[in-house]
């Protein structure tokens, strides 16, 4: 049994990714400065990755691609291509199988790796570390960059603070260095620390991370509720916990197997839709989504949720609403009727910009209650049946006829994954 103190994880981060994959299949560009980005034939979207060469130009990740082509004008800008990053990340999970079991995605480009187990068979942790940099480069032509801790929050903060700024491309945090290392830097380097949070704690006299780990737990909460009220506690813990470099969680396989609590989809229109049916066109298309993957997973929904933002952007109006349905359901028709009933009970007819639609409370599919006035049975094999086809030859196999008028978007969005082309 290895205890705690005596585990070994790594935070393996590919460097800059979606670039990097790029650069791999394309040769010619491995001199040069390469972005990828959302519609480079538009000049427009934000920038997804850049390479280091982009980088040293000043180019940076969710910049404007027009912002980023003025400072970089040689910039070579390409389309993403998100299944086949998402292949390419796989088969770099399978590398990390290779020393070890206990391998836990933590984001397409970033996965722990608990190599505990493994140091009496590969060797020391520096040595299982460069043969994992050189295997992932040599196969994919990605650079991994890789932290070490005992913990997972250690080593996310060995790779965030130092490995990513390594020649070498690793280091390691122990639990004796902390004081040492991380407690001079300053807060906005601590992970789970935005601009917001900075701005917060530099309000409450804490300008390193070293102040807030000094500080006791039951004084940081004091100090939280003062500022952020009485449900605040939890945070301020979890701040406080990372400022000290306490992580009890495990590395955790199959972490994105475990069951979900929602479905749900979200959609930023191209233009205003102010017209009902406009409307009602991006209900259905997002009900459809949203019932597809429900099924895919086995699961029905009890409760359906309805969210809308409204033009203007700098003075937007909006809402959020949910109820419950009298039977849990994935059919697309039943979540698209209660859908348009909560939409237009909250809307105030003002331009609309985003709309999502969610199920929630699920259920298994399987126990499902049969009614008088529904032929269930039939409606499920018609799903059944399209989803099959969607399946095998593309979401746009079949689409409503709605999703053909200027007003849909499922064509579109039937070329993307996650908002991004694949």
């Amino acid at each position: 049994m290895i205890r705690k103190s005596e585990r070994t994880v790594f935070l393996a981060d590919c460097e800059s990714f979606y670039a990097s994959v790029e650069k791999a299949d394309h040769p010619e560009c491995k001199n040069k400065p390469v972005a990828v980005a959302g519609d480079p034939a538009r000049r427009s979207g934000i920038i997804l990755a850049a390479c280091p060469i982009a980088k040293s130009f000043g180019v940076t990740t969710a910049e404007r691609l027009g912002e980023a082509l003025i400072k970089c004008p040689e910039l070579v800008v390409m389309r993403p291509r998100m299944q086949h990053y998402i292949d390419v990340s796989l088969m770099i999970t399978q590398i990390y199988k290779e020393y070890t079991d206990l391998v836990e995605i933590f984001s397409i480009d970033e996965q722990f790796l608990d190599v505990s187990g493994s140091l009496h068979i590969f060797g020391d942790s520096i040595t299982i570390a460069k043969s994992i940099q050189q295997k992932v480069l040599k196969q994919t032509g990605v650079k991994v960059r890789v932290g070490i801790g005992s913990n997972k929050m250690l080593s996310k903060i060995a790779t965030d603070i130092w490995a990513k700024k390594s020649e070498t491309g690793i280091f390691t945090l122990n639990q004796p260095d902390i004081e040492k290392l991380l407690w001079p830097q300053p807060v906005q380097k601590m992970f789970g620390v935005g601009s917001r949070m900075t701005a917060h704690f530099t309000r409450l006299g804490m300008s390193t991370i070293g102040d807030i780990a000094r500080t006791s737990l039951p004084r940081l909460k004091e100090r939280f509720r003062t500022r952020f009220g009485k449900q605040s506690d939890i945070h301020a813990e979890v701040m406080w916990r990372t400022a000290n470099g306490l992580d009890d969680s495990p590395v955790t396989p199959g972490t994105f197997n475990t069951p979900p609590k929602s479905v749900g989809h979200m959609m930023t229109l191209p233009r205003d839709y102010i017209d009902n049916r406009q409307v009602e066109t991006i209900l259905l298309e997002l009900t459809e989504e949203v019932c597809r993957d429900c099924r895919r997973k086995g699961y029905m929904g009890w409760v359906i949720s309805v969210s809308c933002m409204c033009s203007p952007y700098d003075a937007p109006t909006g809402f959020s609403r949910q109820m419950k349905m009298p039977d849990p359901t994935n059919n697309t028709n039943i979540v698209y009727e209660a859908s348009k009933i909560l939409f237009y009970r909250y809307w105030d007819k003002m331009p609309v910009r985003r709309v999502g639609i969610m199920l929630s409370n699920l259920v298994d599919d399987e126990d499902y209650q049969l009614t008088l006035f529904e032929d269930q049975v039939k409606s499920r094999a018609l799903d059944k049946a399209t989803d099959i086809i969607k399946d095998r030859y593309g979401s746009a196999a079949i689409v409503r006829a709605s999703s053909l008028t200027t007003s849909g978007q499922a064509l579109e969005r039937a070329q993307k994954i996650g908002g991004h082309y694949k």
